[in-house]
């Protein structure tokens, strides 16, 4: 989905559509039941989660009141009934299993995050991790090492858009985001 479809808020993050696309990918939810976003903003995620898969059951978890206004709007916008939005700060008491966890968000309690999304995952399940910062790269490689996951993948994303300078055009670089995969060990089996 382009970027320019979502309802956007001043000060409200947004994965943008080309990390939406490798992240989605990653988490697999094709066969899936059951996906939880943890930071959502806008539901960018979410919301296209859910319009690509019908059968997803979506929990959106944000914290930030704009966010969570707009959030709504857009699941109106996209009538996506599948996508429950969860206001409050993560790690948040939530008794679901999921086949999938996305973090986008972390509010400073990256560590606290993984181990929660990782109990919250069922065997086999997906996690994966946008960031913009180095130091939460950092934190993340770091603790994952200690976690009991496999199928890692890190992958710099770096995207610049066409844009007109003048009677010109040059490509206008965005941030670069870093982006974790992998899948909680055991099998569902």
């Amino acid at each position: 989905m382009k970027d320019d479809l979502f309802l956007r808020g001043a000060r409200v993050p947004m994965t943008k559509e080309v990390v939406r696309t490798q992240a989605l990918d990653r988490l697999q939810l094709h066969n899936a039941k059951r996906f939880i976003d943890i930071g959502a903003g806008t539901g960018s995620v979410s919301l296209e989660a859910a319009m690509r898969y019908p059968q997803l059951q979506v929990s959106a978890i944000e914290r930030n009141p704009d966010a969570l206004a707009l959030m709504a709007e857009n699941r109106e916008l996209f009538a996506c009934p599948n996508v429950e939005i969860i206001s409050g700060y993560a790690p948040i008491a939530l008794n679901v299993m999921a086949d999938a966890v996305f973090i986008g968000g972390s509010g400073g309690q990256l560590t606290e995050l993984i181990d929660w999304s990782l109990a919250h995952l069922q065997p086999g399940g997906r996690l994966v991790m946008t960031f913009i910062l180095l130091e939460n790269l950092t934190c993340a490689l770091t603790h994952l090492e200690q976690c009991a996951v496999s199928d890692f993948d890190c992958l710099q994303l770096q995207v610049a858009n066409l844009a007109t300078l003048g009677s010109g055009h040059y490509f206008k670089p965005n941030n670069p985001t870093y982006l974790i995969s992998c899948r909680k060990e055991g099998s569902n089996d």
